[in-house]
Order: structure tokens, then sequence, then C-alpha cells
């Protein structure tokens, strides 16, 4: 009992973090219907960035902050140049576009970076603490925090205010939002900048656990993806089910077989649930034409 509840909590820990990451997919998804494959790249922004505001000595909370205002900003030019800039182009040219962006973003970050992984500190006292057997660190505690907080903001945000509703009109019928005074292009950029907000989120809790560095985007994106479909791309509860099934696969998987096989196990169960059901486990919502 003992190691099944330590395999538990180090999946929730990771399942937390492809759980932000995959919410990352699903607001972009939600508003443009573009699917972002630079998305792991927020992520590591986030951490490697808190990184080098943290070693030049500036208060933590400060560099934080500014961590995530600097990929927010990232995340906003990219649409602003990149996105809106190819409106009317398909769907692939679009995910060719961010594969793009994707692969420019790492480049600069292993020039600016280097390729070595960085220590950053973690948010509080990291002490590990017992809980039946089983130990957790504070940080790994932060980041499943981190996870319900963002789910319950975007919650409010999508569901309760008239943001949300923007959000939501601007995907189902553009040209129906603009006979109302809502602008596409202005929902467009906000679901980019609030997607770079939850990558930078996600790489700042990670980044005193997983020691980040300028390739860790590629995969944690992937992972972020992966959950995004299997819950259901479009549905951020399925987002947040997807990732957290997937770092209890992987746990579990690592724990009771084999380390090496986890991603293989992982990737062998997600099929095997989309087989059964292709639309992911909640299905899609905001089915519609989105669009710029």
């Amino acid at each position: 009992m003992g190691d099944l509840l330590q395999f538990t909590l180090t999946g929730l820990t990771i399942g937390s973090i492809y759980a932000i990451v995959a919410l990352g997919f699903v607001t972009i998804y939600s508003v443009t219907k573009v699917i972002n494959l630079a998305q792991g790249e927020f992520v590591m922004l986030g951490g490697l960035t808190m990184y080098s505001l943290s070693s030049a000595g500036m208060p933590y909370l400060l560099a934080f902050i500014l961590t995530i205002i600097f990929v927010l900003i990232v995340g906003w030019v990219m649409e602003f140049v990149l996105i809106r800039r190819a409106k009317g182009a398909t769907p692939i040219s679009l995910i060719i576009l961010t594969i793009g962006t994707a692969i420019f973003i790492r480049g600069i970050a292993s020039v600016v970076w280097g390729k070595d992984q960085l220590r950053v500190a973690p948010f509080t006292e990291n002490k590990p603490v017992s809980i039946v057997g089983a130990t957790i660190t504070p940080q790994a505690i932060w980041v499943i925090l981190i996870m319900l907080l963002i789910v319950l903001l975007l919650y409010l945000l999508l569901d309760k205010t008239m943001v949300g509703k923007a959000f939501h009109a601007s995907s189902v019928n553009p040209l129906a939002a603009r006979l109302m005074g809502i602008s596409p292009k202005k929902m467009s950029s906000l679901s980019f900048t609030l997607s770079a907000a939850l990558g930078a989120l996600a790489g700042l809790a990670i980044a005193p656990i997983m020691f980040p560095s300028y390739d860790i985007g590629t995969m944690l994106g992937i992972k972020g993806f992966s959950a995004a479909i299997l819950g259901g791309l479009g549905s951020a509860p399925g987002a947040v089910i997807g990732g957290l099934l997937i770092g209890l696969l992987e746990s579990l998987g690592a724990g009771y077989i084999s380390s090496g096989m986890k991603d293989a196990i992982t990737f062998s169960a997600i099929l095997l649930i989309l087989l059964i059901r292709p639309s992911g486990i909640l299905g899609e919502k905001n089915v519609g034409k989105g669009g710029l």
C-alpha cells in the first residue's frame, strides 16, 4: 500500500503538469481552432527565464511575476506576428507554422541558456513530507495546488464572465460575434496570451523538480497534447482528466512494470482508449467554425 500511495502521489504531481499544458492547448483551440504545437516551449521559457532572473539576485516573487509577463508577451507576439498574418491558411499550414515557431524558440533558448540542465530554487523549503508510508515534497504539493487554482480560475473566467462568453461566441460563429461587437481577433490574441501564461506557470512549477533545459518543452508538449486529445480536444475538464490519467499511467507503469517502458505503456493505453472513444473521454466542446 505504501508503494501504491507513493506511485499515486508521483503520478498526480506529473499529471498536474500535463494537465496545465493540456489546458493551454484547449484554451487556444477552443477559440481559434488552431493546435499550437509550440505550447511546450512556453513551459520551457517559464523555467529558464525564472532561472535567469533568480540567478541575477532578483527577489523570488518579483522574478515569478516577471517570468509570467515575459512568456505572456511571447505568446501575444506569436499570435500577432505569425498566426494573425496567416488568416485563411489551412489547419495543416497553421500546425506547421507553430512547429516552426517551436523550433525557432528552442534554437534561441539553446544559444541563450546553453544545453545543460539548470537548477531553480523551490518555492518554499523542500523537505519531504511523510504521508502513510509515502513521501511528497512541498514543491510537488505546490504543483498540484497550482493546477487546481488554474482550473478554478479558468472555470470562473470562461463560464462566469463576459470574456468567457466572447470566447465561446468567437469560436462558434465569428461572423455573428462581430455583429454583436465582439472582435474574434482580440479573442484570438487573448487566448494565445492566456495559453502562454499557463505554460509559464507550468514551467515555474516544475523547474525545481525537473531541472529545465532548452529541450524540455518537446516531451512536455507531446504529453500535454496527448492529454488534451485523450480528454477530448476542446474540453477543459477533459484536459485535466487526461493529464492526471497520463501521469498516473506513467508512474504506475514505471513502478510496477519498467521505467524504460513507461512511455510505451502510457501511449498504448491512450491508443486503446481512443479506439474505444475516438472523440476522447469527454468528447469535444465548442464545436463550430472557429477563426480569426
